[in-house]
């Protein structure tokens, strides 16, 4: 399989492309500032703001299959509009989408989320992430739509980064106790993101762990698996602050993982 990776050269995108290297495919990926250094993978510069660099690059290329993971936070039209810039590029060429999404797209006034709920976001993150999901789908209706929530694994995050700065003194600030997540280790979201573009699924899939936390127990876990003191870690309440963004939401990945081999497992397994 010829696999091209957008934004290839993140937390995310590096693993998978790891993964795909290992499992023989051919692999490009595509990157905004740091153009990463995993052997084997040819990198392209890309800002998915530019729809015609989109186009040129997906042409050129021919992938059978493009994995989007680019995002950025605080921009819409990287978010939302980069995404349907990638699905037009992989329609025009012809080839198959896998598109990561978020849990982001929810309020958290549900709580549980199954696979064929309405999003809701609170946050224009959030909103932007809902309207790629929507342009994604109406643009390329064979495209796979995976949401996913916090991403962590083996050290290697910005939250697991986080945590050992507080837990250090490095840094001061407060770890959540009333935002909630299904935490998924970066090994079993890639290896799921390959599955299910190698497979003939279509539509929204969640892909996320099998533990609702809180931040804070969250950060409590990485402490005791780095052999630092949770005591060590300030909590808070998501209420009491002027953050945007939904509380608890936790996703319900039963119809995914029932066709997937990959298993989900949840953070207090892989954080022991």
């Amino acid at each position: 399989m010829r696999l091209l990776i957008v934004g290839g050269t993140g937390f995310l995108g590096g693993e998978l492309a790891r993964r795909a290297l290992a499992a023989g495919h051919t692999v490009a990926a595509t990157f905004m500032t740091r153009p990463g250094a995993t052997p084997g993978v040819a990198r392209s510069p890309l800002d998915v703001r530019d729809r015609e660099a989109v186009a040129e690059l997906v042409g050129t290329l021919a992938p059978d299959v493009v994995v989007n993971t680019a995002y950025r936070k605080p921009d819409w039209t990287a978010t939302a509009d980069g995404a349907a810039h990638v699905a037009l590029a992989v329609a025009a060429a012809g080839g198959r989408l896998v598109h990561v999404s978020s849990d982001a797209v929810f309020s958290g006034e549900a709580v549980t989320y199954a696979e064929d709920s309405v999003p809701d976001p609170v946050s224009p993150y959030g909103a932007a992430k809902a309207a790629a999901e929507v342009a994604v789908r109406a643009i390329a209706p064979g495209a796979v739509v995976v949401r996913t929530s916090l991403i962590v694994g083996d050290g290697r995050s910005g939250h697991e980064s986080f945590v050992r700065a507080l837990a250090t003194g490095q840094r001061q600030g407060v770890l959540f106790t009333d935002d909630v997540r299904c935490p998924v280790h970066v090994e079993d979201l890639a290896a799921a993101l390959l599955e299910l573009a190698g497979s003939d699924r279509r539509g929204i899939h969640h892909v996320a762990g099998a533990d609702a936390v809180s931040r804070y127990e969250l950060g409590c876990l990485v402490a005791r698996r780095d052999g630092l003191d949770p005591a060590r870690l300030a909590r808070g309440r998501r209420a009491d602050t002027d953050v945007p963004g939904p509380l608890d939401v936790r996703l319900d990945c039963t119809a995914t993982q029932q066709v997937l081999r990959t298993r989900l497992r949840g953070a207090r397994e892989f954080l022991r």
